[in-house]
């Protein structure tokens, strides 16, 4: 497709006078308007329309002030990831629903897959990956001293922000410095060939999921929630952000759906029944499926021994693999 006929679908949506550069960088095709006030909506639409016709493309669009022409594409290039074929996120509308803890195991189920898999942990309010793979101290420095080597524990490379930092000081970044550690975190260590990046998200609908949804366009996105009324709504809200930033929602997962007591095998919905999924039912979008609410999973996150590979056998790890077998069909 000609730049001309890209800017022919772009007056579509917005006025093609304000294009300020149309460009490719490997996959990504990135397009900057500039003196133009965003519409997410319009953007989303823009940005569907374009990957319908050019489905091997990923579609960036970025709004910049004309003094600012050409930044937006050296700021999104900065976050290029070429031998990463596919990223996923893991968000969640509010945080103590079990984001990080599903983003572990499904990273490791991903795997289980046969899937060449990395995980990024972006939770500046709470890093735990380095505590739930059994991991501390700070990634090593490659032969060149620019790079990171990533942390390596059950055939899964990760990184996490709180390896920037001691264990006990707590991230009191404003935006920018936090942007620029993720940037850091993702672009400058040494990965590898890698099939699916996970990236264990923040908590919530702030710049900074915003900034990871917009920069680093991620294939897709699950929402993670329990079946209590006050997380899905909050839930919902997170669904609703991704939306507007033209991210495809993978699906909802509800985790400590319910609880199945040890003595008497008693299953009790102590946080609802059923509510992501009805939730997920409303909006269209995909239920994956739900997580019980088991100490065994609580206990070997706590360990650094995720229950996908403490326990691969499991209904509990079983139940991630459903949901990873469902997301690998997703993305393809």
């Amino acid at each position: 497709m000609t730049s001309e006929e890209i800017k022919s679908i772009c007056n579509k949506f917005y006025p093609a006078e304000n294009i300020a550069g149309i460009k490719e960088l490997g996959n990504r095709l990135i397009i900057e308007f500039k003196n133009l006030a965003e519409n997410p909506s319009v953007t989303a639409d823009l940005k569907q329309e374009l990957s319908s016709l050019l489905p091997e493309k990923k579609i960036s669009v970025v709004f910049v002030e004309d003094k600012n022409a050409n930044l937006g594409a050296e700021a999104i290039a900065k976050w290029l990831l070429p031998s990463v074929k596919k990223i996923i996120g893991v968000a969640s509308g509010k945080g103590g629903v079990g984001k990080s803890t599903t983003a572990v195991n499904l990273a490791l189920a991903l795997a289980h897959e046969g899937k060449k898999v990395a995980l990024v942990d972006a939770d500046i309010y709470g890093p735990s990956i380095p505590t739930m793979l059994g991991y501390e101290g700070q990634p090593l420095l490659s032969d060149d001293g620019q790079t990171f080597n990533p942390f390596e524990n059950y055939g899964l490379k990760s990184i996490s922000i709180g390896s920037l930092i001691s264990r006990d000081t707590p991230i009191i970044w404003r935006g920018v410095k936090i942007s620029g550690a993720l940037e850091q975190l993702m672009t400058q260590t040494n990965w590898g060939e890698i099939d699916i990046m996970v990236i264990d998200m923040p908590p919530g609908t702030g710049d900074i999921q915003i900034t990871l949804s917009q920069r680093v366009e991620m294939d897709g996105v699950v929402i993670v929630s329990t079946p209590q009324d006050i997380a899905l709504i909050d839930a919902i809200k997170g669904v609703n952000m991704f939306k507007k930033t033209g991210t495809p929602i993978l699906g909802i997962i509800e985790n400590m759906s319910y609880f199945i007591c040890p003595c008497c095998g008693e299953r009790s919905d102590i946080f609802g029944h059923e509510g992501a999924k009805q939730t997920a039912e409303k909006m269209g979008e995909t239920f994956l499926g739900e997580i019980p609410l088991d100490m065994a999973i609580r206990q070997n996150a706590d360990k650094g021994t995720p229950i996908v590979v403490s326990a691969p056998d499991s209904p509990y790890s079983q139940a991630y693999l459903d949901i990873a077998k469902k997301i690998i069909r997703r993305i393809g």
